[in-house]
């Protein structure tokens, strides 16, 4: 479901996030997303067998390495990963299955969905916790303004 009153109430009362696929590099959509998300409270496990630590945060090489309690699973990883990433969410208890922007995979849904967890398909967490929570604007900073005149001054 990708409904704004869903998208609210995953994002409201989300508290951990497991980001499958959670790039070291800063500049990766992957990266970028969970240090924003981070940044406004949440607790971001990075899942990533390549490294030790992402963003502060020990890194886990799957999710049933992680030894606490999941809220949510994001997963930047290809679509043809998501149904395996789905049963491992599934096995471990999470609440929520996340597929970032162009995640597509039915298979990962309908396996999710018939445990009980909330499913959100392409869509980008950082994107929609912007737009819902009042963190989006021209510039990127929440003005609290709406105008269609331009601004006399646009900073460099």
């Amino acid at each position: 479901m990708s409904d704004i009153p869903t998208l609210r109430r995953v994002l409201g009362e989300t508290r951990t996030l497991a980001v499958v696929g959670l790039s070291a590099d800063w500049f990766r959509p992957s990266h970028f997303a969970a240090k924003y998300m981070q940044e406004h409270g949440y607790r971001i496990i990075p899942v990533n067998p390549r490294y030790e630590e992402i963003l502060g945060e020990r890194c886990y090489p799957d999710l049933a390495s992680i030894p606490e309690k999941l809220d949510l699973v994001n997963v930047f990883r290809k679509s043809d990963e998501c149904p395996a990433i789905a049963r491992e969410a599934v096995r471990i208890g999470a609440k929520s299955l996340w597929m970032q922007i162009g995640v597509i995979s039915d298979e990962a849904r309908e396996i999710a969905e018939a445990a009980g967890l909330t499913v959100v398909m392409n869509r980008c967490v950082k994107i929609e916790y912007a737009r819902l929570f009042g963190g989006l604007s021209w510039f990127g900073v929440n003005t609290r303004l709406i105008s269609a005149r331009r601004p006399l001054w646009i900073p460099k």
